[in-house]
């Protein structure tokens, strides 16, 4: 399928005779912060520890999710004053398969997520969100590790913890664009495994929740499963690995800095889709600076629900068998569109918002919130008990 792009207006604005504010992060989070604030006519520094945007990532394609609401996320992107000028592949139809090799087809009238190209280079949707950034006289500075943020700022430093863990390769290939998905402990730990194909080039991980010092024996497994069941074909593999952290945090603000992204803890906890909440919650963050709202209201009104809603998901998945994944695929593949059940699905009802408080201890992410007594705090990595020591 074609690549589809959709311009979208860079034009600067006048700037602003407030300070510059400094954003310590260019992933989506934090440069969807710095485009929101340069259109205001901020003055906006990021500062970028790697030498490139989507460092971590390098050529890893990755779904943006299309059904934690209702909107299609492209929309929501143009109205958030975000570009959508990536390359992207509407995932409409692809194949589910459970334990023991029955495939399921996935198909929704709109498109269940789009795949995107994360990490440097032509297309992906880093490098769209950079060049809008600059483009409306954002400074970036990569190399650049910011110790201290004095005056307004940002931070969207990226995950904190490994909650989650997505190993395997990303490679070239003659497949058509694709998506297929594998619900199997034996492959991929209270997790699934899933294969990405876009524009000849793909990604084939296993996404684990659990046992990750056995990485490599799951990824193995992962590529002779989609070898067996749809005839992977690699050309130039090249081994990579991500980390996921997620959790609903007590406060999205270290001192009076407001946190977002991944660093917040920002994402799907039942899968890990993230992209969505991280562009979100800097589009938010930004808006408090500019307009004085409280950050924690704007990202609980936007986010929590869905957010609580995730985290009863995966307290549920991650405690059913291969046979509970095949009823799920059985049940969510015989509805009339997949798109609606999973929006259905990803609803803080009210069964959810009862059984919340009973099921909300057996879910803890593996990172331990920083809980700065000073509500001055300056620090980025907070350092104020060295200090006192």
């Amino acid at each position: 399928m074609t690549v589809i792009k959709t311009p979208t207006s860079t034009t600067a604005p006048l700037a602003s005779s407030k300070g510059t504010v400094q954003i310590a992060g260019a992933g989506p989070a934090g440069l969807a912060a710095a485009i929101t604030l340069a259109r205001a006519g901020r003055a906006v520094v990021v500062h970028e520890a790697k030498s490139g945007v989507g460092h971590r990532f390098q050529g890893d394609l990755q779904g943006l999710e299309n059904w934690s609401g209702k909107q299609d996320v492209l929309e929501t992107l143009r109205r958030q004053g975000i570009t959508t000028e990536f390359d992207r592949f509407p995932g409409v139809k692809g194949t589910a398969f459970d334990a023991w090799g029955k495939a399921y087809k996935v198909q929704s009238q709109k498109p269940l997520f789009y795949t995107v190209e994360r990490g440097p280079g032509l297309g992906t949707l880093d490098t769209a969100l950079l060049n809008q950034a600059q483009n409306l006289g954002v400074e970036v500075r990569f190399n650049s590790h910011l110790r201290q943020l004095k005056g307004d700022g940002i931070l969207a430093a990226g995950p904190q913890a490994v909650d989650a863990m997505a190993v395997g390769f990303h490679f070239e290939t003659d497949m058509e664009n694709g998506f297929w998905v594998i619900c199997d402990n034996n492959l991929a730990p209270k997790g699934y495994a899933y294969l990405l194909t876009m524009n000849g080039i793909g990604t084939v991980k296993s996404c684990m929740f659990s046992d990750f010092k056995q990485q490599h024996v799951y990824v193995q497994r992962t590529v002779a499963a989609f070898e067996k069941r749809v005839g992977l074909r690699m050309r130039n593999p090249r081994p990579h690995g991500g980390i996921g952290n997620f959790r609903i945090p007590v406060s999205a603000l270290h001192g009076q800095h407001p946190i977002v992204g991944e660093q917040a803890g920002f994402q799907d906890t039942l899968w890990g889709f993230g992209m969505r909440h991280a562009i979100t919650s800097g589009v938010l963050a930004a808006q408090s600076l500019l307009n004085g709202h409280d950050y924690n209201q704007q990202w609980r009104g936007a986010l929590s629900k869905q957010l609580l809603a995730s985290v009863v998901n995966r307290i549920f998945y991650r405690n059913i068998p291969n046979l509970g994944y095949r009823w799920f695929l059985r049940y969510a593949t015989q509805q009339e569109d997949v798109r609606e059940f999973l929006h259905r699905f990803y609803t803080f009802s009210l069964f959810k918002r009862l059984s919340l408080p009973w099921l909300n201890p057996f879910y803890k992410s593996r990172y331990n919130e920083l809980h700065c007594e000073h509500k001055t705090c300056i620090c980025v990595q907070c350092r104020c008990e060295e200090s006192i020591a």
